[in-house]
């Protein structure tokens, strides 16, 4: 398949009435859903200022839109309420919603293939070793900064809001195992997904500009 530069236009045009529609109604309080869904929507500025500089793989823009949408559902129910966490906590008999236990795996299964094609497409680096251990660092070090966001924002908005966006849900080790779950995403997400990242790559690289 060709790559083409209409496939990050065409999820675009996809994502943005879902966006519009979820703040507009959202269940949690649209605070909450702006807490969860920005990092996804300044995803979006940054992607769109460099797209003519910087025109990532077609892989790259669908794990963009597949992680917003992850992340849509946390910030419309919270990431504590959402039915279907509660569904697999009620079936599997679970002692709390897992759901932001899967939101950050997402945060690693995702991301890891933007910072993976930024290395290599901006710096001296190559596919091997010292890639995938930076490249894991790098996933590591942004799923720790976003446990010191969650804390420094219960102090800085509206006490429910926080607990909610913190969603640790009595857990004591909540942010120890958020960012592990972060960690094992991006695991994951090299060994299923890592060749066909490569030949979107590929098929980028023969593209015309």
């Amino acid at each position: 398949m060709r790559d083409t530069p209409r496939v990050p236009l065409l999820l675009l045009a996809l994502l943005t009435p879902v966006l519009i529609y979820t703040l507009v109604t959202c269940r949690a309080g649209r605070l909450n859903w702006l807490l969860e869904v920005g990092p996804a929507l300044g995803g979006f500025v940054a992607l769109a200022l460099t797209y003519r500089r910087l025109r990532l793989s077609n892989f790259v823009y669908v794990c963009v839109a597949l992680h917003t949408l992850v992340l849509v559902y946390g910030g419309y129910y919270t990431y504590a309420a959402t039915p279907l966490g509660n569904w697999a906590r009620d079936h599997f008999h679970l002692a709390r919603n897992h759901y932001d236990r899967v939101g950050h795996l997402a945060l690693g299964f995702f991301p890891v293939f933007i910072i993976k094609e930024v290395l290599l497409r901006v710096t001296p680096l190559r596919r091997g070793g010292w890639l995938t251990f930076l490249v894991l660092s790098v996933v590591l070090a942004i799923a720790a900064f976003y446990e010191l966001i969650e804390w420094w924002t219960t102090y800085l908005v509206a006490s429910d809001v926080g607990q909610a966006f913190l969603g640790s849900q009595g857990d004591p080790w909540d942010t120890q195992w958020d960012m592990f779950l972060g960690l094992v995403g991006a695991v994951l997400g090299l060994l299923t997904l890592g060749r066909v990242h490569d030949r979107s790559m590929n098929r980028r690289t023969r593209a015309p500009v």
